[in-house]
């Protein structure tokens, strides 16, 4: 098993001021976006970072926002081959003692489940079969 890529997910509550900002920048958005979220390539492909709604990403965290006024809060996506791929990774993070907060589940374009680090730090294993 190995990850291939790294995904930053970040709360946009305007999708289409996002899309603005980040093509007026000169990036160039990975996919077409939905009405859940956005999200452009930055470092040539090596690094994507999604703009979701908040009512979506609160929904991925399975808890609250962080007021990105005066906090800060993201949940890294690590990339996997196939569905079984996550099903692997989420048993082994099981073994080693990893806390799973959100089980293995289907969402609109992929399959995941999100664990946390000893420290509490977030992320998910997805399966998106049109990466």
């Amino acid at each position: 098993m190995k990850t291939r890529m790294i995904w930053g997910n970040l709360v946009t509550n305007d999708l289409q001021k996002t899309i603005q900002f980040y093509t007026a920048l000169g990036f160039k958005q990975n996919g077409k976006e939905t009405n859940e979220l956005v999200s452009f390539i930055f470092a040539e492909n090596h690094f994507i970072i999604n703009f979701f709604t908040a009512k979506r990403f609160e929904n991925a965290l399975r808890g609250n926002l962080a007021n990105t006024k005066i906090e800060n809060e993201t949940i890294f996506s690590l990339s996997a081959d196939s569905r079984e791929e996550v099903d692997l990774w989420y048993e082994k993070i099981k073994k080693i003692g990893g806390t799973i907060f959100s089980e293995p589940e289907d969402f609109e374009v992929g399959y995941t489940f999100g664990f946390a680090d000893p420290d509490g730090h977030k992320f998910n294993f997805l399966y998106w079969p049109g990466m």
